[in-house]
């Protein structure tokens, strides 16, 4: 009977330890997301910044142009 409740014992363990590493791993991937998406944000504030700089410089117009299609 010891031998048994001492054999789960240590299968909670290991089991234990596994999710507590595959916890830390998840921690680590959502944090190098949060990272991810922080950088992108910013190059989307930055990229929207240069629009409204170009609408209102007026070199939209050329802008325009210069993406029709050829059949126009």
């Amino acid at each position: 009977m010891a031998d048994d409740v001492s054999a789960q014992l240590i299968d909670v363990q290991t089991q234990l330890t596994f999710q507590e590493d595959l916890l830390n791993a998840l921690n680590d991937r959502v944090v190098a997301q949060d990272l991810e998406i922080r950088n992108l944000r910013r190059t989307l504030e930055l990229l929207h910044e240069q629009m409204k700089q170009k609408n209102t410089s007026g070199e939209d117009a050329q802008f325009v142009d210069s993406e029709r299609p050829p059949h126009y």
